[in-house]
């Protein structure tokens, strides 16, 4: 369990600092232009991520996200414990990796994010995001074990792009890059609503992926039909 918490602590500092460093990166460089900020920001995510879920999935799951956490625990997959602790060190470690994004370039560490993300569909974004990040994860973990790092990687860099909320699909990211006055950053009065859309999000992806990809049993049967 020690060596569990330790590589989602890891993964999700590294995630962070990824998603907020790339951020802060995009910006100065982009001259201004949007556009090229947020092009450079889901590059440098959809990159970690993939690295970071291959190497570290081994050891952990490398959920890096309470959401994913919750389903796990939800389908028995891991005990309320062990989830718990899960969720406390994915938290922590998100700060922890924003923390240090500041560091790298020179920016106070303590922060608090002034930047509003309140429209309705800014939330509905999130609950979208969530909902395809669990479908893509449980359907890639029963046809294609081997590449969920790369459908993760993939599905987070086009959902950047195709929700208005640039898809956290991310508890404890949320509550991460509440603490960041960045590119990356969302103010903490924005974050409740994003919170309960992931949640909202993750149960109806965990509750539709179970009636489309079906039991092991079933997937068993469609791979050997394929």
């Amino acid at each position: 369990m020690i060596r569990r918490l330790a590589a989602e602590a890891l993964g999700t500092a590294f995630l962070l600092a990824a998603v907020v460093g790339s951020g802060i990166m995009g910006e100065r460089l982009a001259g201004g232009n949007a556009a090229i900020a947020l092009l450079a920001n889901t590059a440098a995510t959809g990159a970690a991520l993939a690295v970071l879920i291959t190497i570290f999935g081994p050891v952990s799951g490398a959920h890096f996200n309470p959401a994913v956490t919750l389903i796990a625990v939800l389908r028995r997959e891991m005990s309320l414990a062990a989830g718990a602790a899960y969720v406390l060190v994915q938290a922590a470690a998100a700060i922890g990796g924003v923390f240090v994004a500041h560091l790298m370039f020179a920016l106070p560490v303590l922060q608090v994010s002034a930047k509003l993300r309140d429209a309705p569909g800014q939330t509905l974004s999130e609950f979208v995001a969530t909902f395809g990040l669990i479908l893509t994860i449980a359907g890639g973990v029963r046809y294609r074990p081997a590449a969920v790092p790369a459908l993760v990687g993939l599905y987070i860099a086009a959902a950047y792009w195709f929700t208005a909320s640039t898809s956290f699909a991310n508890p404890a990211v949320t509550i991460a890059r509440s603490l960041s006055d960045t590119f990356a950053g969302i103010s903490p009065s924005s974050a409740p609503a994003f919170l309960l859309a992931q949640i909202a999000g993750a149960l109806a992806g965990a509750f539709v992926s179970h009636f489309v990809f079906g039991t092991e049993k079933r997937a068993a049967e469609i791979r050997s039909d394929a």
